[in-house]
């Protein structure tokens, strides 16, 4: 992301108006940023033939604009361009255990981000759009790997969606009963931490010998996602 979106609000539109838990908006476009530069896993909502689908994707993005890809057969992408979507990225960084059940929660951060997706034809831009995608899941992979032949390329849609209609909700922090008429309850109360983290490497079994895994590969067993 770039610094230029810094200190920037996020827009304020009828879709993205915070409504209930306002206190767990984010207003800033930095707030967007940090969700979106944590991930690299979303959620795209399309209707397809009438139908509402929810479909997983990777996703790259820059200052901008989020791209997103799959096979030119899919029907819900090759039927995005045109079709308005809503895209979700959620990390999730806690489960929090309250004195009550009705007061249970989780700890979070997510983005939604509303808008029509453009299908990208630019050939340098493809390029661009899947580079970012590939950076974004594993940083330094692009110019490790072999990159798309033209025939793949062709095999690949790839949709830019704008960054400009967005909203952010984050949760942090304890229960929210810890100073009400629970309080005094013999039950034990707090957060129980949740993260995803990258395990160690497992070679494909078909790997020649003397292979052994990159240093940026190795890098990433060592930090969560």
């Amino acid at each position: 992301m770039s610094d230029h979106t810094h200190g920037r609000a996020l827009s304020a539109t009828e879709r993205t108006r915070h409504r209930r838990l306002r206190e767990q908006g984010g207003i800033d476009r930095a707030d967007l940023d940090a969700v979106l530069a944590e991930g690299f896993l979303c959620h795209l909502g399309v209707r397809v033939d009438g139908h509402l689908r929810v479909l997983p994707t990777v996703y790259g993005a820059d200052a901008e604009t989020l791209y997103f890809h799959g096979s030119v057969a899919s029907r819900s992408l090759v039927q995005a361009p045109g079709t308005e979507v809503c895209l979700t990225v959620t990390h999730l960084d806690g489960l929090v255990l309250a004195r009550s059940v009705f007061e249970h929660g989780v700890n979070y951060r997510s983005a939604m981000i509303f808008g029509t997706p453009r299908p990208v034809t630019d050939p340098e831009e493809k390029l661009t759009g899947l580079r970012l995608l590939t950076e974004q899941a594993a940083p330094g992979q692009w110019d490790y790997a072999r990159r798309p032949s033209r025939k793949e390329l062709a095999a690949t849609a790839l949709l830019a969606l704008s960054l400009d209609e967005a909203s952010v909700k984050i949760r942090t922090g304890p229960p929210d009963d810890g100073d009400g008429p629970d309080a005094g309850l013999p039950v034990w109360a707090g957060v129980l931490p949740m993260r995803t983290v990258r395990g160690p490497l497992e070679a494909d079994p078909l790997l020649s010998e003397g292979h052994t895994p990159p240093p940026h590969l190795t890098a990433l067993t060592t930090k969560g996602i």
